[in-house]
């Protein structure tokens, strides 16, 4: 099944005008496949294949002769030397196009990526399959239990999906992370670390309270946070600070990104079960505000809002210093406005207010906020008030 990607357009305008390209995202996300629908005729380097690493013990002589061909490099991060090698290449002959690099790892935690490729590359994330790309045969119920990783949601049956994300959790706490990164991580603690963050999904993240249980420091944790973080797999929602008169928390929320990855973690069997578990609210939760991260500009960014005393708003789009929009988050279609809710916007003054669910009609409320489903928002919505 052909899914076709929001960010593929995107990718070909940009090859039209950067010499270079990166697509930066988790492993088995696609990144290898949406690369090769960009150029009819390129040239294809795997770092993870010893035939290909072998091609380039003279990488610059090897990539010079190709100068009027694309080249894909794939898992660029396993040798960041080639960056180094990429900028008096592209300053040789800055053809629009050259160079597709595709790395799981994010740029600013491989050494000298950022700074050797300055103002010479375009970099760009692909998530994992968003609610906005799926084909008309899968729902939103399947998507958000399944995850958006292509061979977890486009698996025939529900066990093959559950049996490629255990194999995919697997492979990254004994293996990938720390091939990614150039590190030693301690598989068993990664793996409890990882599972810890999946049961407070959503919450309040407390280094010293994981590192207590843990039985590591908080640095240590920090470290495992920034690895996991650096390869795409969770989120760090910041909170807000606009208002100096009221006692603010200044601690960021933890997300499992992936909420295939999520249910896989908490063993979470099937869609049915998970309306049975008390981690669906934050599941809901952790799923709107991924499919809002995956559509929103450069402009746009998003931060939550709680106050001391308990009042709190899920989500806050802002703009410059501006705050855009206030969200709240239910898992009713029926919701009801909380005091909470209606304090953070009394306190933030957004120009939108908005109550996001999954399957309600598209209404507004006495207090002048609009309810409405998921799909509505990002598609009739958020592209408008952007």
């Amino acid at each position: 099944m052909i899914v076709t990607r929001n960010l593929a357009q995107q990718l070909r305008d940009r090859l039209k005008k950067s010499p270079a390209i990166a697509i930066l995202g988790p492993r088995q996300v696609g990144k290898t496949t949406l690369a090769k629908q960009l150029e009819d005729h390129y040239i294809y380097l795997d770092m993870e294949n010893p035939r290909d690493i072998a091609k380039l013990q003279d990488a610059y002589t090897f990539l010079e002769n190709l100068e009027d061909q694309t080249v894909i490099i794939d898992e660029v991060q396993l040798l960041p030397e080639l960056f180094s090698l990429l900028r008096p290449l592209i300053d040789a002959k800055r053809t629009p196009g050259r160079f597709i690099l595709l790395g799981s790892a994010s740029p600013e935690l491989v050494k000298g990526v950022s700074e050797s490729l300055a103002g010479r590359i375009s970099y760009n994330e692909l998530s994992p399959i968003g609610l906005t790309e799926l084909p008309k045969s899968i729902g939103y119920e399947e998507h958000w239990f399944r995850g958006g990783f292509p061979e977890s949601l486009l698996s025939e049956t529900g066990d093959l999906s559950k049996a490629w994300i255990d194999d995919f959790i697997v492979s990254y706490v004994e293996r990938d992370l720390a091939k990614m990164f150039g590190v030693d991580l301690a598989p068993t603690l990664l793996r409890n670390f990882w599972s810890m963050l999946a049961h407070l999904n959503g919450n309040l993240f407390n280094g010293e309270s994981f590192a207590r249980s843990l039985g590591v420091s908080a640095p240590t944790v920090n470290r495992y946070l920034d690895f996991l973080e650096g390869g795409y797999l969770i989120r760090r929602l910041q909170p807000l600070f606009v208002n100096a008169k009221k006692r603010l928390v200044k601690s960021p929320k933890t997300y499992i990104r992936d909420t295939g990855i999520l249910h896989r973690l908490l063993n979470i069997p099937s869609y049915n079960e998970l309306f049975g578990n008390p981690a669906i609210g934050a599941s809901w939760e952790g799923y709107v505000i991924e499919q809002i991260y995956q559509l929103k500009t450069k402009q746009t960014e998003l931060f939550f809002y709680r106050t001391q005393t308990g009042a709190e708003c899920d989500l806050v789009l802002v703009q410059g210093i501006k705050p855009l929009a206030c969200i709240e988050i239910k898992l009713s279609n029926a919701p009801t406005v909380s005091k909470g809710f209606i304090s953070c916007a009394k306190d933030l003054e957004p120009k939108y207010k908005y109550i996001i669910t999954p399957k309600s009609e598209t209404y507004k409320t006495s207090n002048e906020i609009t309810v409405t489903n998921l799909e509505h928002f990002l598609v009739k919505i958020f592209p408008e008030i952007q």
